[in-house]
């Protein structure tokens, strides 16, 4: 099947199939990671499988729509952060900013684990963000604004880390990542900002953070697309 080339601007009812089909992708996606199939997918938002297979002849595709939409977000806060006069509160500004969409964005760690990050353009999106965010990274140390060891592996690993939080929590204690986030800023020797503070979960909340048993997700693939 062929595709449409990229730079060809969809109809606006063609548009429309097209962020339905990647909304509810992105919902399913959170609630059951990888174990989806685009007949599933088609039947969730209520449209024809071929409507689905015209805009994403294959699963991979639309997972890849779904990471392009999320780097560039992410390069827009990077490039929004570095107009920041100050080094250490652009970099602040693109750690916080960047949290609260990874806090929102259960879908993203199943769509960064299976993006064909290694291909073109989004190899080209991937190291662009990089280049964006050592730089954050660089300017802050250079101007004393973090600590010293500061490097932009740090920006990565705190993300993961509000996410781990942000995903065990968002039923519980929807702003939990927050407080945890301005402890990290903190460690990495950013100056404290005035800011809405969050108490720390009482134990019943926490009790109900533990993992529970549940069944292994299966790889992502299309099988079982063919069944009707």
């Amino acid at each position: 099947m062929s595709r449409e080339p990229q730079h060809r601007p969809l109809r606006a009812d063609a548009e429309r199939n097209r962020q339905l089909i990647m909304r509810t992708a992105d919902r399913m996606i959170a609630e059951r990671g990888s174990a989806v199939t685009l007949n599933e997918i088609a039947r969730e938002a209520g449209i024809g499988v071929g409507t689905v297979y015209r805009r994403f002849p294959d699963l991979q595709m639309l997972i890849d729509a779904l990471f392009t939409e999320r780097f560039t977000a992410f390069l827009q806060l990077a490039k929004a952060a570095e107009r920041h006069a100050d080094p250490g509160q652009a970099l602040r500004h693109y750690l916080l900013e960047a949290a609260r969409w990874r806090a929102d964005d259960r879908a993203l760690d199943v769509i960064l684990g299976n993006a064909s990050i290694d291909t073109e353009p989004i190899a080209g999106m991937r190291d662009e963000l990089g280049r964006h965010v050592d730089g954050l990274a660089e300017r802050a140390v250079a101007a004393g604004a973090v600590r010293e060891d500061f490097a932009s592996a740090d920006v990565y690993a705190y993300l993961y880390m509000i996410g781990a939080v942000a995903d065990r929590t968002h039923v519980v204690a929807p702003d939990a990542w927050r407080r945890y986030a301005e402890v990290l800023l903190l460690g990495f020797g950013l100056e404290r900002e005035p800011a809405q503070h969050t108490s720390p979960m009482d134990d019943a909340q926490l009790r109900r953070t533990w993992p529970g048993p549940g069944p292994a997700p299966r790889p992502l693939g299309d099988a079982g697309q063919g069944d009707a």
